[in-house]
């Protein structure tokens, strides 16, 4: 069978949920969405389901006010909002995930910023902000359910890489589906690493911005190379 570039796409966006499983990005919960290349106004992602458990023929498609579309009736994520909203307000986005990775959650509990410590992160330069979800919703279950929500949170990530969600996650966004798969596995290894700097004891170097637009632009000129080795890890494995 000849494989299109949408059904190429599509084998990526359920690659992208077996890959951030098997890094622990995601668990049972979180997930990742591709913009529909054909209908940019339109959104691809899985119904409601575990990431590693996806096959394609779970994938639906929404509109940018996150209705599923050709009658799908399967249950959607519930936080769907995070993707149709960020896409509305960011042309320049192709792909969104949503973790719930623990490595990261305390960035956006703590006065101390997300800020890059290695190459690997530099796309988080231009700086991490917060979601707070209390400074307009007041109290709630800390997810994002409606499109007012989804509205607060793309207006908190405005044109950087990662927001973080206090009490909640973060998302990371990218212009395809590897890039936003990259920066949601290495927010995930700069907290970590970050973490363990602090913890030292003394004073801490990151990445000056200039560095990390330069390292950035680096990691993306090569990003088919991870990309290959995680989509044979565990994607293939997924499909035998």
């Amino acid at each position: 069978m000849t494989s299109t570039p949408r059904a190429a796409l599509l084998d990526d966006l359920v690659a992208a949920n077996h890959i951030l499983a098997g890094l622990g990005v995601l668990d049972g919960f979180g997930h990742v969405s591709v913009r529909d290349p054909e209908q940019p106004d339109r959104y691809l992602m899985s119904r409601s389901l575990a990431p590693e458990l996806v096959s394609d023929d779970d994938i639906m498609a929404f509109d940018l006010a996150s209705t599923p579309l050709a009658g799908d009736t399967r249950t959607p994520y519930l936080e769907r909002f995070i993707h149709g909203e960020i896409y509305a307000r960011r042309p320049d986005v192709q792909a969104v995930v949503h973790s719930h990775a623990p490595g990261v959650v305390p960035f956006a509990a703590s006065s101390v910023p997300l800020r890059p410590i290695y190459h690997m992160g530099g796309f988080l330069g231009t700086g991490v902000p917060v979601f707070e979800i209390r400074e307009r919703f007041g109290q709630t279950d800390m997810l994002v359910r409606n499109r007012a929500q989804g509205q607060a949170l793309a207006d908190a990530l405005a044109d950087r890489s990662v927001v973080l969600m206090r009490g909640h996650g973060f998302c990371a966004v990218g212009d395809s589906v590897p890039v936003a798969v990259f920066r949601a596995a290495y927010t995930q290894a700069n907290a970590a690493l970050q973490q363990q700097a602090i913890a030292l004891g003394g004073s801490v170097s990151y990445l000056d911005e200039a560095e990390a637009r330069q390292a950035d632009a680096t990691n993306r000129g090569v990003i088919a190379r991870p990309w290959a080795l995680w989509k044979a890890r565990f994607h293939a494995s997924a499909n035998r």
